[in-house]
């Protein structure tokens, strides 16, 4: 399967219009947002585990983000409650599943091979640090190689500087309306931009945000 694989292109989905599609799992079903491959492929998904559902023990072959949304997910290291975000290196394996259900966003194949950290990091619980303009506070949760996951939470009225994205960047909006000068994006937005982009982003009611950024192929934009 092929599903916005172009990194060129600028891509924004609301999760809320999307189907879910089973899984070879019974209970577990997704929300496809980007996917090249079967069922083993580079992804980034929404995925809901219904109550005792389990996948088997499987190996990440370059890595997984696991940010939870609502529930309790599970696994051999642990059990981890919405707003816990875990990052599984390259070679690692494990038997998740939910005992209650859960929502999480998953991003799979998307980590430095060379990246060997295992993170988990309860954000309720974590402390914020100053952005760079007044209103925006960060969480960094992973850094590594030029890539970097953070969480950034904009207080009513934020605007932040017009800036270039190199190596591109992702947005799942979590909480409030994110808005740069293309449109606003309401909680449950995904939206990707290519290497090189640029926008001016600013929140008027205020929002918080999961960012991914310097992980996409370092293309000119008139590349596919």
């Amino acid at each position: 399967m092929k599903l916005n694989t172009d990194f060129s292109q600028r891509v924004v989905l609301q999760t809320g219009d999307l189907p879910w599609v089973v899984t070879p799992v019974a209970g577990i079903q997704r929300q496809l947002l980007e996917r090249d491959g079967a069922e083993v492929a580079r992804a980034t998904s929404v995925v809901r585990y219904a109550p005792g559902s389990q996948f088997p023990n499987h190996e990440h072959e370059l890595g997984e983000e696991i940010f939870v949304l609502d529930g309790v997910f599970s696994d051999e290291s642990g059990s981890f409650g919405a707003g816990t975000y875990l990052k599984n290196p390259p070679g690692s394996s494990h038997a998740p599943g939910s005992a209650s259900g859960c929502t999480l966003l998953v991003k799979l194949r998307h980590l430095d091979p060379d990246d060997r950290q295992t993170i988990a990091i309860d954000t309720r619980n974590t402390a914020w640090f100053p952005g760079m303009v007044p209103g925006l506070s960060v969480m960094p949760l992973s850094e590594f190689s030029g890539q970097h996951t953070a969480l950034v939470r904009w207080a009513p009225g934020t605007q932040f500087n017009p800036h270039r994205h190199y190596g591109g960047e992702e947005i799942y909006v979590l909480v409030g309306v994110f808005e740069d000068e293309f449109g606003r994006y309401p909680a449950g937005t995904w939206m990707r931009s290519p290497h090189l982009s640029t926008h001016c982003p600013f929140s008027t009611e205020g929002c918080t945000i999961l960012v991914k950024t310097g992980h996409l192929p370092v293309l000119t934009l008139n590349q596919a």
